[in-house]
């Protein structure tokens, strides 16, 4: 009998997102399949392309043989039969999946024991039959689960369906006319909805709705798409009330669906905290930053990978600070730590000889010392390279003209002046910058005077499709390109949406600190039960929306003990004030002893906050929802189809195609 999701999420203490999933995939599957303690009783593992990311995602390799897991196997390749041994099949619903399990235990010599299969998403009946059906296999299922948990978190508080072409599959011109769109869709729509289910979550959709659905309105398939999107993953949502055991039949949180037109800028604009300009300046592969260091035989010099993860302590305390503020906090954190370690005072003393009691003292600190120091100095390296890169390029400048363009104190004269005294700026940033002008400015970005400006700029022939295909996700008044001219005409409230003020009571503690992305509002909005009704609609009628608004907001009225200790007085704009959402506690010698991503009580944290956006999110955005899970007391989850850096997110917008569609022809 097939067999849900335990109540894992509910019981016992709250727990964090990622802590959830991780949990579940190590306790609730692993170990329940464990038969004993005794290595002859360990077990294979067996995961697909998916699965096996979903896994690497939420834990490590030593989590999973701690769980009694003797081997890792691929359920595509040549595996060698162990059939004393008992197997656990994690992976996804497919026919190709069935057919290979049903391969391996079918007949009358298996590869494995027994088998207990987890599916990571629900399982279709005709699936299941065709499990059932053969009778030589049944006997050798010990367990068959849906585990509901197909997503791939990048963070503890941020998600993604891995889904790198969505710009694409569902922005381009003519992505309706494919049968790929609906499939596209599906696939989004039951991975976020794993997280719901993995979460025992029962949101409130929102979603932001098409404009003008009158049968007339020439549009693109790309304005449906959250519509759509809100539709399925409501009725997935709704089927798990009946099919989950102790699914919540309220609502218990809140998910808010949108995509990329909300915000054009924020995937496009530099980002000064840490973690953004690592990986918008640095060749990191992923999280992999590879530095030369020093040969501890004293040759030449060895490349050594070092992930900038969770793990790293001196990470999580700088990746949302500006870069200015963390390259200060680490030669501060430098200097302590020499001045305060055992072993480095006594490496720094002249030349005098030691003393037994020296020597026993540096033996016993050496290890420590060069495992902090050895942390410390990558940090200072990569912070070191950053600022080189700033100088170089002479990005202050251009990140200045960048955010006056946002916040509507520069224009087309500023711009203008810029290429002329700067033709030689490398050509990525040039065209970051015409798409920004064009965002925020599509009125004064058409025919013959988009052309010169582009012309200007030297831009290729690709950047300016680049430039033009801003339109095809922005929704456009007009949508035709004529040779030698283009139009970017935004509908009025979509270009109002890429307009930013000054959030009052938010001083940018540092230069070039000034912008936010456009979801930090829509999520205080949502919080607050505060947005537009005309233009984000809902899935569902809350059950009781009195009850639900205090829930939502448990313990807001108490920010102040949020900030115990700290002054209320104003500060210089060159203060070196750390948000409390990115703070953490630091030994004197530069070891972690407590780390706090942010002060709010787990214990009194109202109702989780969701967030999707459909074509890709940014690091500033996931920065946001870690700065207002601590002003909000409501942790707030970031899911995305894709993580973008610029590169990446320029390189997809070159790839959509242009095509007029009637909202006549739309099958919703």
């Amino acid at each position: 009998m097939l067999v849900s999701d335990s109540d894992f999420s509910r019981g016992g203490n709250w727990k964090t997102f990622r802590q959830i999933g991780r949990d579940r995939l190590l306790y609730e599957m692993l170990q329940t399949s464990k038969s004993g303690d005794s290595r002859s009783s360990w077990k294979v593992l067996i995961m697909d392309k998916v699965t096996v990311k979903v896994m690497s995602c939420l834990c490590k390799m030593s989590d999973i043989t701690d769980q009694g897991i003797l081997l890792v196997e691929d359920l595509y390749k040549r595996r060698q039969p162990l059939p004393s041994r008992d197997a656990i099949y994690f992976i996804q619903p497919s026919k190709e999946n069935i057919i290979m399990l049903l391969s391996d235990m079918s007949g009358r010599e298996p590869l494995y024991r027994k088998a207990y299969v987890y599916f990571s998403s629900p399982v279709p009946k005709h699936f299941l039959a065709h499990i059932k059906n053969d009778s030589s296999v049944v006997p050798r299922i010990a367990a068959l689960r849906e585990m509901n948990l197909e997503y791939f978190t990048v963070d503890n508080q941020g998600f993604t369906t891995d889904q790198e072409k969505a710009l694409e599959e569902l922005f381009s011109g003519d992505a309706g006319n494919s049968r790929r769109f609906d499939a596209y869709l599906n696939e989004m729509a039951t991975r976020i909805a794993t997280v719901f289910a993995s979460l025992k979550e029962y949101p409130i959709v929102h979603y932001r709705a098409a404009k003008g659905l009158d049968g007339t309105t020439v549009t693109t398939f790309g304005d449906l798409v959250t519509t759509k999107l809100a539709a399925e993953v409501w009725n997935i949502i709704t089927t798990y009330k009946s099919s989950i055991p102790n699914f919540p039949q309220k609502e218990t949180c809140e998910l808010l669906i949108i995509d990329r037109s909300v915000d054009q800028v924020a995937p496009i604009i530099h980002e000064w905290t840490y973690d953004a300009m690592c990986h918008d300046l640095l060749n990191l592969d992923g999280n992999r930053y590879v530095p030369e260091v020093p040969s501890k035989s004293g040759g030449t010099s060895e490349k050594k990978e070092v992930l900038l993860e969770d793990q790293d302590p001196i990470w999580l305390e700088l990746r949302h600070t500006h870069i200015a503020e963390a390259s200060e906090r680490l030669h501060e954190r430098m200097t302590n730590f020499v001045s305060n370690n055992k072993a480095a005072q006594l490496q720094q003393r002249d030349g005098s000889e030691l003393s037994t009691r020296d020597l026993q003292k540096m033996v016993q600190a050496l290890p420590k010392y060069n495992e902090q120091m050895e942390k410390l100095s990558v940090h200072v390296e990569i912070a070191g390279k950053l600022n080189k890169i700033i100088r170089d390029m002479g990005l202050r400048e251009l990140g200045q003209l960048e955010q006056d363009l946002v916040f509507g104190d520069a224009g087309t004269k500023e711009v203008i002046n810029f290429l002329r005294k700067n033709q030689e700026e490398r050509n990525q940033n040039k065209l970051r910058l015409m798409m920004i002008y064009a965002a925020v400015y599509p009125e004064n970005f058409e025919g013959d005077k988009a052309l010169k400006l582009m012309q200007l700029a030297r831009l290729s022939d690709t950047d300016m499709e680049a430039v033009k295909n801003v339109k095809l996700i922005g929704g456009c008044d007009s949508i035709s390109v004529s040779k030698g001219t283009f139009s970017l005409m935004f509908d009025s409230e979509k270009r109002n949406s890429m307009a930013r003020k000054d959030r009052t009571g938010e001083e940018a503690i540092w230069d070039l600190f000034r912008f936010y992305p456009m979801i930090e509002e829509l999520i205080e909005k949502l919080s607050k039960g505060e947005l537009p009704k005309d233009e984000y609609h809902c899935m569902n009628n809350p059950t009781d929306p009195n009850s639900t608004r205090s829930q939502r907001t448990n313990g807001g009225a108490q920010v102040a003990s949020i900030k115990e200790g700290q002054s209320t007085a104003p500060h210089s704009m060159r203060s070196r004030r750390t948000a409390t959402w990115a703070r953490s506690r630091f030994s004197d010698d530069g070891t972690s002893n407590d780390l706090v991503l942010n002060t709010v009580p787990l214990k009194k944290m109202g109702q989780r906050i969701f967030v999707f956006i459909v074509g890709g999110a940014t690091r500033s955005e996931l920065r946001v929802c870690h700065k207002l899970t601590t002003k909000l007391r409501r942790e707030v989850i970031l899911g995305a189809t894709s993580l973008d850096d610029p590169a990446q997110y320029i390189e997809k917008l070159k790839l959509l195609s242009d095509k007029e569609v009637s909202i006549s022809n739309l099958k919703l």
